[in-house]
């Protein structure tokens, strides 16, 4: 299957677009989402501002995705998911962490794009443990690559650790794990 697990800056990466973990007003954080607009420059927020509201200081829901150009970034685009906020696993997070995958998968082939490069969505401030993220982002795009394999995937992890945990979870998925039905 064309999936990769790597440790690098995800800012750095070559690609027709990477997911920014983002938050739901789109106008940047700390993170993986300062990282992506800092490198990004000014032009990002600018144009993050420009996409609508769908209620005061949300322009993209928890579980969907929106794309802008990737400005002086190496990639030629920008997803931006906003994952789940972690609260212990029984408020839809893994359905929502899902969903943020799903969402950028299918922008990515709207926009007739080829590869992707995913951080490890909701793993920073929104404390979602990264095992249990690992398992659902790699079971979904899985399950993503089943459906379509013409895409490179790239999960771009900011962290030795972080990457075994993701190398570790793959394994499972590759082998039909279902992190939806895990205790």
């Amino acid at each position: 299957m064309p999936l990769d697990i790597i440790t690098a800056d995800i800012t750095t990466l070559r690609m027709d677009a990477i997911v920014n973990a983002a938050n739901p007003s789109l106008l940047g954080g700390g993170g993986v989402d300062g990282a992506i607009h800092r490198a990004a420059g000014p032009a990002l927020l600018q144009a993050c501002r420009a996409i609508p509201e769908v209620r005061p200081g949300v322009r993209c829901p928890t579980g969907e995705a929106r794309i802008t150009p990737g400005f002086e970034l190496p990639a030629a685009h920008v997803i931006h998911t906003v994952g789940p906020v972690w609260h212990g696993g029984a408020d839809g997070e893994a359905q929502l962490l899902a969903r943020c995958h799903v969402n950028a998968m299918r922008l990515l082939r709207e926009h007739g794009l080829r590869t992707i490069a995913f951080p490890a969505i909701s793993c920073g401030v929104y404390g979602y443990p990264v095992a249990r993220a690992a398992a659902v982002a790699l079971a979904t795009l899985r399950d993503e690559l089943a459906c379509d394999d013409s895409v490179d995937i790239t999960v771009c992890c900011f962290s030795t650790g972080t990457g075994e945990v993701f190398r570790r979870a793959w394994e499972e998925a590759r082998h039909g794990g279902d992190p939806f039905n895990a205790a």
